[in-house]
């Protein structure tokens, strides 16, 4: 088993969307440059949807053109539907790396809520996205929300999520984020739903994402270490939440993730020091 420990930031994005005061972009690219500068690969930086829905992201065109990037360092980016793939092409910055991410849900509840179509119809939005980011040579990475719990439908079968990842993965091979909305999962919830989807993708190309809803989520990391998983989301200070789902106020927090993994002999190149003060910087910013 490998004992390295991918981290993949998500505070800038799914951490400060949920934020109900305006965030300058200076503070964003501020807190996004100090993370650049902490050895994490992954970046997650901002979101092309409707600032209607997502005011806080309206912005994220400023912050790609002035973030300074980092060789090495990919910077992730949401892209829920061909409207945004043309505002991120139009936004992106030449010789940086880039990923898009694409999301389902494994309940069609939840699907209805957030995205206004069923799962099946969310599956065939996204599916434009994936190509057009093909063609063009970007990452792909799938989110899959509610995989545990559902806050309108309750508790979500195993085997909707191992549907959910079949539906993405049969659009092209991408990681696959399994996210816990909203922090109900439990060791054994998500140890059952991890058996249903590991049938169905190696747990090499699953990530964990966990909300600290239920102060559960470092149990469920580490059951997912024993299921093989090796990546996880994290929100630097515990930013965040899912502005959809009643009951998600914050992400797992990335100086927990690493004292948790370091502490059980794992690698992450991720410098301990480095996002305590970026903790400190994000929680300023609440």
């Amino acid at each position: 088993m490998s004992a390295f420990v991918r981290i993949h930031e998500v505070g800038p994005r799914d951490g400060l969307q949920n934020e109900s005061a305006v965030i300058p972009v200076a503070d964003k690219v501020a807190l996004i440059d100090l993370l650049s500068t902490s050895g994490l690969r992954d970046i997650e930086v901002g979101s092309f949807v409707s600032p209607k829905w997502v005011p806080q992201m309206a912005d994220t065109d400023r912050v790609l053109a002035e973030l300074t990037p980092v060789k090495n360092v990919r910077y992730g980016v949401l892209v829920p539907n061909m409207r945004g793939w043309e505002g991120f092409v139009a936004a992106r910055v030449p010789d940086v790396t880039y990923e898009v991410a694409v999301f389902i849900s494994a309940s069609e509840g939840f699907s209805q809520s957030n995205l206004n179509c069923s799962i099946a119809e969310s599956v065939a939005r996204l599916t434009p996205v994936v190509q057009a980011a093909k063609d063009a040579g970007v990452g792909v990475r799938g989110y899959i929300s509610c995989v545990t719990d559902c806050p309108f439908d309750g508790p979500v079968a195993p085997n909707a999520v191992a549907r959910a990842a079949e539906l993405l993965l049969a659009v092209a091979p991408m990681q696959l984020s399994l996210g816990d909305t909203i922090g109900k999962g439990t060791p054994e919830t998500v140890g059952a739903m991890l058996k249903a989807v590991i049938d169905v993708a190696p747990a090499a190309q699953l990530a964990g994402h966990f909300h600290d809803t239920g102060g559960q989520a470092l149990a469920n990391i580490e059951v997912s270490l024993e299921m093989g998983l090796r990546a996880f989301d994290s929100a630097v200070g515990g930013l965040g939440g899912c502005p959809y789902a009643p009951g998600a106020p914050g992400n797992v927090a990335t100086e927990a993730v690493l004292d948790l993994v370091h502490g059980l002999g794992f690698e992450t190149g991720v410098d301990r020091d480095v996002i305590a003060k970026a903790a400190e910087m994000a929680r300023g910013m609440r």
